[in-house]
């Protein structure tokens, strides 16, 4: 992580801007309703893609958008493990290898079920870089293929979000006015279904 904005910082900012929850990134969609919008992957709403040709699709639609979102800043990168003990073995273990640059922000532990064997333990890792196109496609490979999950992509102040997931990608925008300019942008990837999912 960078030496110029350290865990307790990170988690202070995330607080400021996001005061409805922790980065628990598909929560986000409706606490932050207002400034929502999602995509989709590939044509049709296809969910997984099956070649390289639509791997190519999928990554294209993610970097577009992190690219319009983010060009010319720093990004964290968020990854996700999770554990049924606070230090135990971690889920999917792909994390490490795909974000090997990623140190360990923070642990949300859900402990409140009175059975043990119910706990589990939410690690986030991150990371600051400078973005640019690519730089992520090996991560974006693998949330298409739904082997990591609750990927974040967000700027150094925070106010913007992407969340890539397999079949898509919710942005929280800085505005609804912001949100309209990029769903506008992209229409033909955008949900048909009324509820914007």
């Amino acid at each position: 992580m960078s030496s110029d904005l350290g865990r307790d910082r990170l988690s202070a900012l995330w607080q400021h801007q996001y005061p409805k929850g922790p980065p628990i990134a598909h929560e986000l969609r409706t606490a932050y309703s207002d400034r929502w919008i999602r995509f989709h992957s590939l044509p049709d709403s296809k969910r997984y893609p099956e070649s390289e040709d639509e791997y190519a699709i999928v990554l294209h639609r993610y970097n577009t958008v992190l690219d319009e979102l983010f060009a010319g800043t720093d990004v964290y990168v968020i990854t996700v493990a999770w554990s049924w003990e606070p230090t135990g073995p971690e889920l999917p273990p792909e994390r490490h290898e795909l974000h090997p640059q990623g140190t360990r922000w923070t642990t949300l532990a859900y402990d409140d079920d009175p059975d043990p064997e119910l706990h589990s333990y939410t690690h986030l890792y991150a990371d600051r870089r400078p973005w640019q196109p690519g730089m992520l496609d090996n991560i974006l490979r693998e949330v298409a293929a739904d082997v990591l999950s609750g990927v974040i992509v967000t700027d150094s102040g925070l106010s913007r979000i992407h969340h890539p997931y397999d079949g898509g990608a919710d942005v929280i925008a800085t505005s609804s006015a912001e949100r309209d300019r990029i769903r506008d942008s992209h229409q033909d990837w955008l949900p048909r279904n009324p509820a914007g999912l």
